[in-house]
Protein backbone atom coordinates (compact mmCIF):
# COMPACT_ATOMS: atom_id res chain seq x y z
CA UNK A 1 0.00 0.00 0.00
CA UNK A 2 1.22 3.49 -0.92
CA UNK A 3 0.51 6.72 0.93
CA UNK A 4 -0.10 10.15 -0.63
CA UNK A 5 -0.42 13.38 1.34
CA UNK A 6 -2.73 15.95 -0.27
CA UNK A 7 -2.35 19.67 0.45
CA UNK A 8 -5.58 21.58 -0.21
CA UNK A 9 -6.66 24.97 1.12
CA UNK A 10 -10.29 23.84 1.54
CA UNK A 11 -12.22 20.60 1.80
CA UNK A 12 -15.50 19.06 2.83
CA UNK A 13 -17.87 19.28 4.60
CA UNK A 14 -18.72 22.94 4.07
CA UNK A 15 -16.19 24.57 1.72
CA UNK A 16 -16.54 22.90 -1.62
CA UNK A 17 -15.69 23.90 -5.18
CA UNK A 18 -14.56 22.03 -8.27
CA UNK A 19 -11.14 21.18 -6.84
CA UNK A 20 -12.56 19.71 -3.65
CA UNK A 21 -15.13 17.68 -5.58
CA UNK A 22 -12.31 16.36 -7.80
CA UNK A 23 -10.33 15.16 -4.77
CA UNK A 24 -13.39 13.42 -3.33
CA UNK A 25 -14.49 11.77 -6.56
CA UNK A 26 -10.98 10.55 -7.41
CA UNK A 27 -10.05 9.28 -3.95
CA UNK A 28 -13.47 7.59 -3.53
CA UNK A 29 -12.65 5.42 -6.54
CA UNK A 30 -9.17 4.31 -5.43
CA UNK A 31 -9.22 1.67 -2.71
CA UNK A 32 -7.30 2.32 0.53
CA UNK A 33 -5.55 -1.01 -0.03
CA UNK A 34 -4.10 0.52 -3.20
CA UNK A 35 -3.37 4.10 -2.06
CA UNK A 36 -4.03 5.59 1.37
CA UNK A 37 -4.74 9.33 1.19
CA UNK A 38 -4.08 11.87 3.93
CA UNK A 39 -4.70 15.62 3.65
CA UNK A 40 -3.54 18.85 5.25
CA UNK A 41 -6.24 21.50 4.90
CA UNK A 42 -7.27 24.76 6.53
CA UNK A 43 -9.87 24.98 9.27
CA UNK A 44 -12.18 27.56 7.71
CA UNK A 45 -14.73 27.51 10.52
CA UNK A 46 -14.72 26.75 14.21
CA UNK A 47 -15.86 23.44 15.62
CA UNK A 48 -14.36 21.17 12.97
CA UNK A 49 -12.19 18.34 14.33
CA UNK A 50 -8.43 18.61 13.98
CA UNK A 51 -8.47 15.15 12.45
CA UNK A 52 -11.23 13.07 10.88
CA UNK A 53 -11.71 10.55 8.10
CA UNK A 54 -13.94 11.66 5.22
CA UNK A 55 -14.53 8.63 3.00
CA UNK A 56 -11.05 7.57 1.80
CA UNK A 57 -9.15 10.64 3.05
CA UNK A 58 -7.73 11.17 6.55
CA UNK A 59 -8.11 14.94 6.99
CA UNK A 60 -5.74 16.96 9.22
CA UNK A 61 -6.73 20.60 9.81
CA UNK A 62 -4.57 23.59 10.72
CA UNK A 63 -5.45 27.25 11.30
CA UNK A 64 -7.76 29.44 13.35
CA UNK A 65 -11.19 28.31 12.17
CA UNK A 66 -12.18 31.31 10.01
CA UNK A 67 -12.08 32.48 6.40
CA UNK A 68 -9.90 35.54 7.06
CA UNK A 69 -6.99 36.56 4.85
CA UNK A 70 -4.46 36.09 7.67
CA UNK A 71 -5.61 32.51 8.24
CA UNK A 72 -5.22 31.73 4.53
CA UNK A 73 -1.83 33.46 4.31
CA UNK A 74 -0.43 31.58 7.29
CA UNK A 75 -1.64 28.32 5.75
CA UNK A 76 1.17 28.71 3.22
CA UNK A 77 3.59 27.99 6.07
CA UNK A 78 1.57 26.07 8.67
CA UNK A 79 0.54 23.51 6.05
CA UNK A 80 4.18 22.84 5.20
CA UNK A 81 5.15 22.34 8.85
CA UNK A 82 2.17 20.07 9.43
CA UNK A 83 3.02 18.07 6.32
CA UNK A 84 6.61 17.61 7.50
CA UNK A 85 5.39 16.53 10.94
CA UNK A 86 2.96 14.02 9.44
CA UNK A 87 5.65 12.73 7.09
CA UNK A 88 7.95 11.90 10.01
CA UNK A 89 5.14 9.73 11.37
CA UNK A 90 3.65 8.25 8.19
CA UNK A 91 6.48 8.30 5.60
CA UNK A 92 4.42 9.34 2.58
CA UNK A 93 5.33 8.05 -0.85
CA UNK A 94 4.28 11.32 -2.54
CA UNK A 95 2.65 14.68 -1.89
CA UNK A 96 -0.13 16.14 -4.04
CA UNK A 97 -0.79 19.90 -4.10
CA UNK A 98 -4.25 20.98 -5.23
CA UNK A 99 -3.76 24.24 -7.17
CA UNK A 100 -0.57 26.27 -7.38
CA UNK A 101 -1.95 29.52 -6.00
CA UNK A 102 -3.38 28.02 -2.80
CA UNK A 103 -1.24 24.96 -2.06
CA UNK A 104 1.86 25.27 -4.24
CA UNK A 105 3.90 27.29 -1.73
CA UNK A 106 3.55 24.78 1.15
CA UNK A 107 4.32 21.94 -1.27
CA UNK A 108 7.45 23.77 -2.44
CA UNK A 109 8.55 24.22 1.19
CA UNK A 110 7.97 20.54 1.89
CA UNK A 111 9.93 19.60 -1.25
CA UNK A 112 12.82 21.84 -0.14
CA UNK A 113 13.20 19.83 3.08
CA UNK A 114 12.27 16.45 1.56
CA UNK A 115 13.57 16.56 -2.02
CA UNK A 116 13.39 12.78 -2.49
CA UNK A 117 9.61 12.63 -1.91
CA UNK A 118 7.81 12.82 -5.30
CA UNK A 119 5.56 15.86 -5.72
CA UNK A 120 2.41 16.12 -7.87
CA UNK A 121 0.93 19.54 -8.71
CA UNK A 122 -2.65 19.78 -9.96
CA UNK A 123 -3.70 22.94 -11.81
CA UNK A 124 -7.42 23.69 -11.51
CA UNK A 125 -7.29 27.48 -11.48
CA UNK A 126 -10.14 29.39 -13.11
CA UNK A 127 -8.82 32.95 -12.84
CA UNK A 128 -6.49 34.35 -15.53
CA UNK A 129 -2.88 33.27 -14.86
CA UNK A 130 -1.76 36.91 -14.99
CA UNK A 131 -4.11 37.78 -12.12
CA UNK A 132 -2.94 34.79 -10.09
CA UNK A 133 0.69 35.75 -10.62
CA UNK A 134 0.05 39.31 -9.43
CA UNK A 135 -1.75 37.96 -6.37
CA UNK A 136 1.13 35.60 -5.54
CA UNK A 137 3.87 38.23 -5.88
CA UNK A 138 4.53 38.42 -2.08
CA UNK A 139 5.35 34.68 -2.17
CA UNK A 140 6.91 34.66 -5.63
CA UNK A 141 10.04 32.57 -4.86
CA UNK A 142 7.91 29.79 -3.35
CA UNK A 143 5.20 30.14 -6.00
CA UNK A 144 7.81 29.80 -8.74
CA UNK A 145 9.35 26.73 -7.08
CA UNK A 146 5.88 25.19 -6.84
CA UNK A 147 6.05 24.71 -10.62
CA UNK A 148 9.75 24.09 -11.12
CA UNK A 149 10.14 21.48 -8.37
CA UNK A 150 7.08 19.41 -9.27
CA UNK A 151 7.79 15.90 -10.54
CA UNK A 152 4.44 15.67 -12.35
CA UNK A 153 1.91 18.36 -13.26
CA UNK A 154 -1.68 17.31 -13.86
CA UNK A 155 -3.65 20.07 -15.56
CA UNK A 156 -7.39 19.98 -16.19
CA UNK A 157 -6.92 21.69 -19.57
CA UNK A 158 -4.32 22.25 -22.26
CA UNK A 159 -4.47 25.96 -21.39
CA UNK A 160 -3.33 25.32 -17.80
CA UNK A 161 -0.68 22.88 -18.98
CA UNK A 162 0.79 25.62 -21.16
CA UNK A 163 0.83 27.90 -18.12
CA UNK A 164 2.93 25.32 -16.24
CA UNK A 165 5.45 25.27 -19.08
CA UNK A 166 5.64 29.08 -19.11
CA UNK A 167 6.35 28.98 -15.39
CA UNK A 168 9.38 26.78 -15.97
CA UNK A 169 8.03 23.26 -15.42
CA UNK A 170 10.01 20.76 -17.52
CA UNK A 171 8.79 17.39 -16.22
CA UNK A 172 5.95 15.02 -17.07
CA UNK A 173 2.71 16.85 -17.92
CA UNK A 174 -0.64 15.05 -17.95
CA UNK A 175 -3.87 16.73 -19.06
CA UNK A 176 -6.69 15.03 -17.17
CA UNK A 177 -9.90 17.07 -17.04
CA UNK A 178 -12.35 17.21 -14.18
CA UNK A 179 -15.13 14.71 -14.39
CA UNK A 180 -18.90 14.73 -14.15
CA UNK A 181 -21.33 12.45 -12.40
CA UNK A 182 -22.86 11.51 -15.74
CA UNK A 183 -25.53 9.28 -14.22
CA UNK A 184 -26.71 12.14 -12.01
CA UNK A 185 -26.91 14.79 -14.74
CA UNK A 186 -28.22 12.57 -17.54
CA UNK A 187 -30.92 11.00 -15.37
CA UNK A 188 -34.44 11.05 -16.81
CA UNK A 189 -37.08 12.55 -14.50
CA UNK A 190 -40.86 12.12 -14.64
CA UNK A 191 -42.46 14.95 -16.62
CA UNK A 192 -44.31 15.96 -13.45
CA UNK A 193 -41.02 16.68 -11.63
CA UNK A 194 -39.76 18.93 -14.42
CA UNK A 195 -43.13 20.69 -14.68
CA UNK A 196 -42.96 21.50 -10.97
CA UNK A 197 -39.63 23.27 -11.52
CA UNK A 198 -41.05 25.13 -14.52
CA UNK A 199 -43.94 26.30 -12.34
CA UNK A 200 -41.45 27.47 -9.69
CA UNK A 201 -39.61 29.45 -12.35
CA UNK A 202 -42.80 30.87 -13.84
CA UNK A 203 -42.12 29.32 -17.23
CA UNK A 204 -45.02 29.45 -19.68
CA UNK A 205 -45.60 27.78 -23.02
CA UNK A 206 -43.38 29.45 -25.62
CA UNK A 207 -40.88 30.87 -23.13
CA UNK A 208 -37.17 30.28 -23.74
CA UNK A 209 -35.11 30.13 -20.56
CA UNK A 210 -31.37 30.65 -20.56
CA UNK A 211 -29.73 29.18 -17.45
CA UNK A 212 -26.33 29.48 -15.83
CA UNK A 213 -24.81 27.77 -12.79
CA UNK A 214 -22.03 30.16 -11.93
CA UNK A 215 -20.27 32.06 -9.21
CA UNK A 216 -21.28 35.71 -9.54
CA UNK A 217 -17.79 36.99 -10.29
CA UNK A 218 -16.32 39.08 -13.09
CA UNK A 219 -14.65 36.21 -14.94
CA UNK A 220 -18.01 34.52 -15.59
CA UNK A 221 -19.30 37.59 -17.49
CA UNK A 222 -22.96 37.29 -16.59
CA UNK A 223 -23.22 41.04 -17.13
CA UNK A 224 -22.87 40.35 -20.84
CA UNK A 225 -25.83 37.96 -20.81
CA UNK A 226 -28.00 40.57 -19.10
CA UNK A 227 -26.81 43.13 -21.66
CA UNK A 228 -27.88 40.75 -24.46
CA UNK A 229 -31.48 40.40 -23.23
CA UNK A 230 -32.77 43.66 -24.83
CA UNK A 231 -31.55 42.27 -28.17
CA UNK A 232 -33.70 39.16 -27.75
CA UNK A 233 -37.47 38.56 -27.87
CA UNK A 234 -39.45 39.25 -24.70
CA UNK A 235 -40.09 35.55 -24.15
CA UNK A 236 -36.37 34.94 -23.47
CA UNK A 237 -35.50 35.03 -19.76
CA UNK A 238 -32.28 34.41 -17.82
CA UNK A 239 -32.15 32.07 -14.80
CA UNK A 240 -29.10 32.53 -12.58
CA UNK A 241 -28.13 29.79 -10.11
CA UNK A 242 -25.27 30.80 -7.83
CA UNK A 243 -24.02 33.44 -5.45
CA UNK A 244 -21.02 35.72 -5.31
CA UNK A 245 -19.68 39.21 -4.71
CA UNK A 246 -21.26 40.70 -7.86
CA UNK A 247 -24.82 39.72 -6.97
CA UNK A 248 -25.93 43.22 -5.96
CA UNK A 249 -24.22 44.77 -9.00
CA UNK A 250 -25.86 42.32 -11.42
CA UNK A 251 -29.28 42.87 -9.85
CA UNK A 252 -28.81 46.63 -10.20
CA UNK A 253 -27.84 46.17 -13.86
CA UNK A 254 -31.06 44.24 -14.45
CA UNK A 255 -33.13 46.83 -12.55
CA UNK A 256 -31.63 49.86 -14.28
CA UNK A 257 -32.11 48.19 -17.68
CA UNK A 258 -35.76 47.40 -16.84
CA UNK A 259 -34.99 43.68 -17.10
CA UNK A 260 -36.00 42.58 -13.61
CA UNK A 261 -38.92 40.57 -14.97
CA UNK A 262 -36.57 38.72 -17.33
CA UNK A 263 -33.78 37.87 -14.86
CA UNK A 264 -34.29 35.51 -11.95
CA UNK A 265 -31.62 35.15 -9.25
CA UNK A 266 -32.20 31.89 -7.38
CA UNK A 267 -29.02 31.69 -5.31
CA UNK A 268 -27.40 28.35 -4.57
CA UNK A 269 -29.36 25.26 -5.59
CA UNK A 270 -28.47 21.90 -4.07
CA UNK A 271 -26.52 19.38 -6.14
CA UNK A 272 -29.39 16.88 -6.00
CA UNK A 273 -31.85 19.38 -7.50
CA UNK A 274 -29.55 20.90 -10.11
CA UNK A 275 -30.27 18.50 -13.01
CA UNK A 276 -34.01 19.22 -12.77
CA UNK A 277 -33.39 22.96 -13.07
CA UNK A 278 -31.14 22.42 -16.08
CA UNK A 279 -33.71 20.17 -17.78
CA UNK A 280 -36.50 22.69 -17.09
CA UNK A 281 -34.59 25.31 -19.11
CA UNK A 282 -33.56 25.50 -22.76
CA UNK A 283 -30.02 26.84 -23.18
CA UNK A 284 -27.00 26.85 -20.86
CA UNK A 285 -24.90 30.01 -21.08
CA UNK A 286 -21.74 31.36 -19.51
CA UNK A 287 -19.63 33.66 -21.74
CA UNK A 288 -16.53 33.44 -19.53
CA UNK A 289 -13.71 35.95 -19.69
CA UNK A 290 -11.37 33.22 -18.40
CA UNK A 291 -11.80 29.57 -17.44
CA UNK A 292 -9.51 26.77 -16.29
CA UNK A 293 -12.03 24.23 -17.55
CA UNK A 294 -15.54 24.78 -16.21
CA UNK A 295 -17.41 21.76 -14.86
CA UNK A 296 -20.75 23.54 -15.28
CA UNK A 297 -20.50 23.42 -19.08
CA UNK A 298 -19.90 19.67 -19.10
CA UNK A 299 -22.69 19.08 -16.57
CA UNK A 300 -25.08 20.99 -18.84
CA UNK A 301 -23.99 18.89 -21.82
CA UNK A 302 -24.64 15.71 -19.82
CA UNK A 303 -28.09 17.07 -18.91
CA UNK A 304 -28.92 17.52 -22.60
CA UNK A 305 -28.76 21.31 -22.98
CA UNK A 306 -27.15 23.23 -25.84
CA UNK A 307 -24.25 25.31 -24.52
CA UNK A 308 -23.32 28.87 -25.50
CA UNK A 309 -19.88 29.96 -24.27
CA UNK A 310 -16.63 31.59 -25.22
CA UNK A 311 -13.62 29.41 -26.00
CA UNK A 312 -11.43 31.02 -23.38
CA UNK A 313 -8.89 28.89 -21.53
CA UNK A 314 -9.89 25.28 -21.01
CA UNK A 315 -13.32 25.64 -22.66
CA UNK A 316 -11.55 25.28 -26.01
CA UNK A 317 -10.73 21.66 -25.10
CA UNK A 318 -14.35 20.52 -25.34
CA UNK A 319 -16.60 23.22 -26.89
CA UNK A 320 -16.27 23.06 -30.66
CA UNK A 321 -18.19 25.48 -32.87
CA UNK A 322 -19.38 24.89 -36.43
CA UNK A 323 -17.62 27.94 -37.89
CA UNK A 324 -14.59 28.19 -35.59
CA UNK A 325 -13.74 24.47 -35.49
CA UNK A 326 -14.81 23.02 -38.86
CA UNK A 327 -12.52 20.00 -38.36
CA UNK A 328 -14.15 18.97 -35.05
CA UNK A 329 -17.47 17.36 -34.11
CA UNK A 330 -19.72 20.25 -33.08
CA UNK A 331 -20.47 20.33 -29.35
CA UNK A 332 -21.62 23.91 -28.72
CA UNK A 333 -22.03 27.49 -29.89
CA UNK A 334 -19.11 29.88 -29.40
CA UNK A 335 -19.01 33.64 -28.90
CA UNK A 336 -16.23 36.16 -28.38
CA UNK A 337 -15.60 37.61 -24.94
CA UNK A 338 -17.55 40.73 -24.01
CA UNK A 339 -19.92 40.53 -26.97
CA UNK A 340 -23.62 40.80 -26.02
CA UNK A 341 -24.40 41.07 -29.74
CA UNK A 342 -22.85 37.67 -30.47
CA UNK A 343 -24.61 36.17 -27.45
CA UNK A 344 -27.97 37.38 -28.78
CA UNK A 345 -27.16 36.10 -32.27
CA UNK A 346 -26.28 32.62 -30.99
CA UNK A 347 -29.39 32.43 -28.80
CA UNK A 348 -31.50 33.29 -31.86
CA UNK A 349 -29.57 30.71 -33.90
CA UNK A 350 -30.32 27.99 -31.34
CA UNK A 351 -34.00 28.99 -31.24
CA UNK A 352 -34.30 28.93 -35.03
CA UNK A 353 -32.49 25.65 -35.81
CA UNK A 354 -33.97 22.90 -33.60
CA UNK A 355 -32.80 19.99 -35.78
CA UNK A 356 -29.21 21.19 -35.79
CA UNK A 357 -29.36 21.81 -32.04
CA UNK A 358 -30.59 18.27 -31.36
CA UNK A 359 -27.60 16.89 -33.27
CA UNK A 360 -25.18 19.13 -31.35
CA UNK A 361 -26.71 18.06 -28.02
CA UNK A 362 -26.33 14.38 -28.95
CA UNK A 363 -22.69 14.86 -29.95
CA UNK A 364 -21.84 16.81 -26.80
CA UNK A 365 -23.56 14.31 -24.53
CA UNK A 366 -21.77 11.37 -26.17
CA UNK A 367 -18.42 13.15 -25.74
CA UNK A 368 -19.06 13.70 -22.03
CA UNK A 369 -20.10 10.08 -21.48
CA UNK A 370 -17.00 8.84 -23.28
CA UNK A 371 -14.39 11.16 -21.76
CA UNK A 372 -15.62 12.91 -18.62
CA UNK A 373 -17.27 10.37 -16.34
CA UNK A 374 -15.58 10.32 -12.91
CA UNK A 375 -14.87 6.58 -13.23
CA UNK A 376 -12.77 7.32 -16.31
CA UNK A 377 -11.06 10.33 -14.71
CA UNK A 378 -10.15 8.40 -11.54
CA UNK A 379 -8.71 5.56 -13.64
CA UNK A 380 -6.64 8.07 -15.64
CA UNK A 381 -5.36 9.72 -12.46
CA UNK A 382 -4.33 6.38 -11.00
CA UNK A 383 -2.71 4.99 -14.14
CA UNK A 384 -1.22 8.15 -15.68
CA UNK A 385 -0.35 10.26 -12.63
CA UNK A 386 -0.13 8.37 -9.34
CA UNK A 387 1.22 4.91 -10.16
CA UNK A 388 4.01 5.88 -12.62
CA UNK A 389 5.37 8.30 -10.03
CA UNK A 390 4.98 5.89 -7.12
CA UNK A 391 6.55 3.02 -9.06
CA UNK A 392 9.43 5.27 -10.07
CA UNK A 393 10.02 5.91 -6.36
CA UNK A 394 10.40 2.15 -5.79
CA UNK A 395 13.34 1.94 -8.18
Amino acid sequence: MKKILIISLAYFPNHVGGAEVAIKEITNRITPEDIEFHMVTLALEKGLPKEEKIRNVVVHRVGFGNTGILNKFLFQFSAAWKALSLHRKNQYDAIWAMMAHSSGAPAALFKFFKPRVPYILTLQEGDPPERIERMMWPLWPLFSRAFKRADVVQAISVFLGEWARRRGFKGSLEVVPNGVDTRHFSREYPARAIDEVKDTLGKRMGDVFLITTSRLVRKNALDNVIAALPLLPENVRFIILGTGPLEAELKEQARSSKLEARTLFLGQIGHDELPKYLKACDIFIRPSRSEGMGNSFVEAMAAGLPVIATQEGGIADFLFDEKRNPDKPITGFAVDTDSPEQIAAQVKHVMEHPEKVRAVIATACAMVMEKDDWDIIAKDMRERVFMPLLERGDN
